[in-house]
């Protein structure tokens, strides 16, 4: 018997192998998969809107981070992070970006309507959805102030939509979106929990992810080339370096101008000017020529090269890249950006080309900048609050007054050969989204209409080859009983 117990025990463990086999071994890897890039396109509530930029709230919104606008009432939102399980369905994808809405402004220049949201994400796990936001909200009457983090402010409707099994890009579109209580309260009363909000649509690529120990910061692959959490040399017991100009060894650290090892500017020109570029007025389009990146929201202009003074934090510095705005009456190009930055205060110059005539560096817009120093090698400045020029009014055919408000300034100025300058808006791939859940089609849809599969390099090994492995397990299985049959005959 002891021989035949021994042949038991290998099918048994050969039939394990077999089901071990044919489990869907790439679920593990399906799991591990990480959203990265894509946007979100949202209005909110499209009358909130109206009402803001109506008569009665008189006010106006500005977008933050980043963010966009999309046709007549949407915003766009960049940068998506975080995971997708096609397995299970559980998605979270955060994206980046804001709007700030004010309006009924008061004689001391206050508004009694101020409210901004950003940075939304969605998650969805068990078939059930939410969009959480941070929220900033000034209550009506009492004017109290509240900040609220990822509240959980719209639940989302997934009927009729199967999250399982997409690969990338993974789109929804037009999903309904109802108001939470919370997101009631952080909008600041306005409407009630169960309000029905604008829908959203969404679309973001995701990738296999990467290891653990791939993901963490390595020594020596800090900002500075220092190990991770260490500060630089220059740093280190109390002592700031000179980049900041302060007191070394009692001595006022000199501080020389540097040759600017790369640079770029961002900026939008205005809002509602592309809105009016491509409107139903104009009908017009920008295009972008000399290596200008269009960032959604923003134009960059790339390569800057110029002089940069710690000392002064002063800066003179060019960039490439043109824009031109082409529609019915207009025809508009700026090229040839500069920037000059001294005494807190900074000036974007550009050639402009209007109506076969050329203006060289025409001072377009003013901005602030304070506090223009270096941290980690890269000087910076995020969103400065920029105004429109006389030269800038005239450049834009008295579109605008001088004194305007026009989009803000990003400026980011490596001086040292590490930094690395902030990255455009990721908006992901480009997709054509899956109907909604309220379109005419099918009761089930699934992500994969407008997510195929998943690139075989990054999901679970071909079908063929679970049964190939398990047909020779099961063969090995069959041979080892026959042949202790046979034995056991034998014996007999």
């Amino acid at each position: 018997m002891l021989p035949y117990r021994r042949a038991r025990v290998l099918a048994v463990a050969l039939l394990a192998a077999l089901l071990g086999a044919l489990l869907p071994v790439g679920a593990a890897h399906a799991a591990d998969r990480s959203v990265q890039g894509g946007r979100l396109d949202w209005g909110l509530k499209s009358s909130f809107q109206k009402y803001v930029t109506g008569p009665i709230a008189n006010g106006n919104y500005r977008l933050t981070g980043g963010a966009a606008t999309v046709g007549d009432s949407l915003f766009r939102f960049h940068s998506a992070k975080g995971s997708y399980d096609p397995d299970s369905g559980a998605f979270e994808a955060r994206f980046t970006g804001g709007v700030h809405f004010t309006g009924h402004t008061k004689p001391d220049g206050s508004n009694e309507l101020d409210l901004a949201l950003s940075n939304p994400a969605v998650r969805i796990s068990g078939g059930r959805g939410t969009l959480h936001a941070d929220m900033v909200s000034k209550a009506r009457g009492t004017g109290k102030v509240t900040t609220s983090a990822q509240v959980a402010f719209a639940s989302l409707d997934l009927s009729g939509i199967n999250m399982k099994g997409g690969g990338s890009p993974v789109a929804l579109n037009n999903v309904p979106a109802t108001l939470t209580a919370q997101g009631a309260t952080a909008f600041a009363g306005f409407y009630t929990a169960g309000t029905p909000l604008d829908p959203i649509s969404l679309s973001v690529d995701v990738a296999a992810g990467a290891p653990k120990q791939e993901q963490e910061r390595k020594p020596g692959s800090g900002p500075s080339g220092t190990p991770a959490g260490e500060k630089p040399a220059e740093e280190k017991d109390g002592k700031k370096g000179e980049e900041k100009g302060e007191k070394k060894d009692g001595k006022k650290a000199e501080k020389k101008a540097a040759e600017v090892r790369d640079a770029a500017v961002d900026w939008g020109v205005r809002r509602t000017f592309r809105e009016y570029v491509t409107g139903s007025i104009a009908q017009g389009e920008w295009t972008l020529s000399d290596g200008a990146q269009d960032g959604g929201a923003l134009f960059r202009f790339p390569r800057g090269k110029g002089v940069y003074d710690a000392g002064r934090q002063s800066l003179k510095a060019s960039f490439a890249g043109s824009v031109r705005f082409t529609g019915e009456h207009l025809d508009l190009t700026l090229a040839g950006v500069t920037t000059e930055v001294k005494g807190g205060k900074g000036t974007l110059s550009a050639d402009v080309v209007s109506g076969g005539r050329t203006q060289k560096s025409v001072p377009l817009v003013t901005f602030t900048a304070k506090d223009f120093v270096p941290e980690d090698g890269l000087v910076s400045l995020a969103e400065a609050p920029a105004t429109l020029t006389e030269g800038g009014a005239k450049a834009f055919g008295s579109m605008y007054k001088a004194g305007t408000a026009m989009d803000p300034v990003s400026l980011a100025v490596a001086v040292d050969e590490k930094a690395a300058l902030p990255a455009l808006p990721d908006l992901g791939s480009d997709v054509n989204p899956t109907p909604s859940a309220g379109e005419s089609e099918p009761a089930e849809k699934s992500v994969t209409d407008a997510a195929p599969a998943a690139d075989s390099s990054e999901s679970s090994s071909p079908t063929w080859v679970y049964v190939a492995v398990g047909l020779g397990l099961l063969a090995a299985a069959g041979i080892a009983l026959i042949v202790v049959r046979r034995r056991r005959t034998a014996q007999n």
